[in-house]
């Protein structure tokens, strides 16, 4: 792998806490993916878990980022449990890796939906 684009919706988002952990990406552009996304905040607001949803779905802001094999790798090694690399839908019908959370777990710990924000920076934002 040369290079892959990965959508960043969480606390590794410019301004965030653990954009460090981008290292030294290439921030390609601010993107919106298709309306067919939940986000929870998981873990006592610690990272958004995002999946795909039939019906019912909301467009997540986020960002695309260049990331060299070394660069992905990395960041796999500081996601947090449970979280894994899967295909996001952007509005322009382009499709990227992200870092989804599995359904069955946001409904099991009952993790607050703050889909209705539109984004994690926002939730955030919200909060302060």
């Amino acid at each position: 792998m040369e290079s892959k684009l990965f959508f960043i919706c969480g606390s590794a988002l410019r301004g965030q806490p653990d954009h460090q952990n981008l290292q030294s990406a290439k921030f390609i552009k601010e993107a919106v993916t298709l309306p067919k996304y939940r986000m929870h905040a998981v873990e006592k607001d610690w990272h958004p878990g995002v999946y795909e949803v039939e019906e019912g779905g909301i467009a997540i802001a986020g960002e695309v980022y260049e990331l060299t094999a070394e660069q992905y790798d990395y960041l796999l090694s500081t996601e947090p449990p449970n979280l894994y690399a899967g295909k996001v839908v952007l509005s322009d019908g382009e499709e990227v890796t992200a870092m989804l959370y599995p359904r069955e777990l946001a409904e099991q710990y009952q993790w607050p939906d703050v889909s209705n924000f539109g984004g994690w920076a926002a939730y955030k934002k919200s909060k302060q």
